[in-house]
């Protein structure tokens, strides 16, 4: 099947692939920044039972093969009569796994803050919880969006773990699966799918870049 054959036969499929790759990305990563603000402060809370299990988690969804924690959230829940469509259990996947990582690099943003930063709000009588919102957080988010860049193109690629459940509308990748099973798209049914995800990486990365340099924090 060559070029022209393949996009006027599913070219509407490929753009319902993106759009719905696109929808997943972004409430993935809603989910996955919120998730990694509290794991990041329950591992540096000073309550040791906390940290014990912020850093249990990281060590534990960053280790897991995506494939593997889908199949477990594909049929293990149901057993707990937890029942969940396949493209949640997806975003659920791609949310556990995303946290873990985006924990990683706000740890790394809050590892630029000078310790003496900190002392100064202690003596000022600043709690906990108002150290927590007003100097650390600001100050790690700005530090780690390059890296946050990063994680949300793993994000998206991530979702294409729904080319391996029976999801509908299919993401991106489970487009091609589509096409492959059907007719005989070949390589170019697989590049037509690399470049949307190439495509809408480097308008991540370019984004991601441009933030950078607006609110990067001059050491």
């Amino acid at each position: 099947m060559g070029l022209s054959e393949l996009l006027s036969t599913y070219g509407q499929l490929y753009l319902t692939g993106l759009v719905t790759t696109w929808w997943m990305t972004a409430v993935s990563f809603a989910f996955v920044m919120v998730l990694s603000v509290a794991i990041t402060v329950m591992r540096i809370s000073p309550l040791k039972p906390l940290r014990l299990v912020g850093d249990l988690y990281v060590q534990i969804f960053r280790n897991i093969p995506g494939v593997a924690l889908l199949v477990i959230i594909v049929y293990a829940l149901p057993n707990l009569r937890l029942v969940l469509d396949y493209r949640t259990c997806v975003i659920v996947t791609t949310i556990l796994m995303g946290s873990a990582f985006g924990s990683e690099n706000f740890m790394s943003g809050i590892n630029t803050i000078g310790v003496g930063q900190i002392e100064a709000a202690r003596s000022l009588g600043l709690t906990f919880r108002q150290i927590i919102q007003q100097i650390v957080i600001p100050q790690a988010l700005r530090s780690a969006v390059l890296p946050m860049t990063n994680l949300l193109i793993a994000v998206m690629l991530t979702t294409a773990l729904g080319s391996q459940v029976p999801m509908s509308p299919q993401e991106l990748t489970g487009v091609v699966s589509y096409i492959n099973t059907r007719s005989t798209g070949g390589i170019l049914a697989f590049l037509i799918a690399a470049l949307g995800y190439v495509g809408t990486a480097a308008v991540i990365g370019l984004a991601g870049n441009r933030l950078d340099k607006k609110v990067r924090i001059l050491r």
